[in-house]
């Protein structure tokens, strides 16, 4: 065999090598961007979650003696904003369904993520919930409901009418703040928790009026 012939078979066996190596790593980098564009974001979305209904029915049940809505506003507010600057940049820190939905009809997100965020979000509140009933008392966890208000019997349509607007009010707060391009800001995650504080102390009439007539 002659030297040329030797160097022709040597770049050959490294080129096939190359090649090989360059598919490997390709397909390396696909695994990782499937990773980081969906699975990611949905255990972000689920984490959080379940972080931000722990701290909320905590909050509201460590507070149900005194009576007040300053500490359960705060913490809600507080948390929210920590959770969505922490993980905002994985999957935008929506951490509530109504919140995915108005993101992806503004063109914020994946039609394809929109029901995986949604189970996400739903199997992390449940965490979140869970988690706090194993952390209080029995009765203290009963008498406060789990942190929940009831409002199955009284006043469901003035009720559901406040949900709505106060929802519309937050997912106009996220769209605008951190969606839209013309006027999305580094400040969102305040607002956004602000925005809850204020739907808290918004519906304070209504739990107060619900809180009366179950009383009676």
């Amino acid at each position: 065999m002659s030297e040329a012939d030797t160097k022709t078979e040597v770049l050959s066996v490294t080129e096939m090598g190359g090649l090989a190596d360059s598919r490997e790593s390709g397909s390396k980098k696909e695994k990782r961007c499937v990773f980081e564009l969906y699975v990611q974001p949905c255990l972000a979305e689920l984490f959080g979650t379940g972080l931000f209904v722990f701290v909320g029915c905590a909050s509201v049940i460590g507070n149900a003696g005194a009576g007040g809505l300053i500490q359960p506003a705060v913490a809600h507010e507080l948390a929210l904003g920590v959770l969505i600057t922490v993980f905002g940049q994985i999957s935008g820190g929506h951490f509530n369904p109504a919140v995915s939905l108005s993101v992806y009809l503004c063109g914020g997100m994946e039609l394809l993520l929109l029901l995986p965020y949604v189970l996400a979000q739903t199997a992390g509140g449940m965490v979140g919930a869970g988690l706090t009933k194993v952390m209080y008392p029995s009765n203290v966890y009963a008498s406060s409901l789990g942190g929940a208000f009831d409002a199955v019997t009284i006043d469901v349509g003035k009720t559901t009418f406040a949900e709505v607007m106060m929802t519309l009010i937050l997912t106009t707060v996220v769209c605008m703040g951190a969606v839209n391009s013309q006027t999305r800001t580094a400040r969102a995650p305040f607002c956004i928790g602000l925005t809850v504080t204020a739907n808290i102390f918004a519906g304070l009439l209504l739990g107060d009026q619900k809180t009366r007539v179950v009383l009676k």
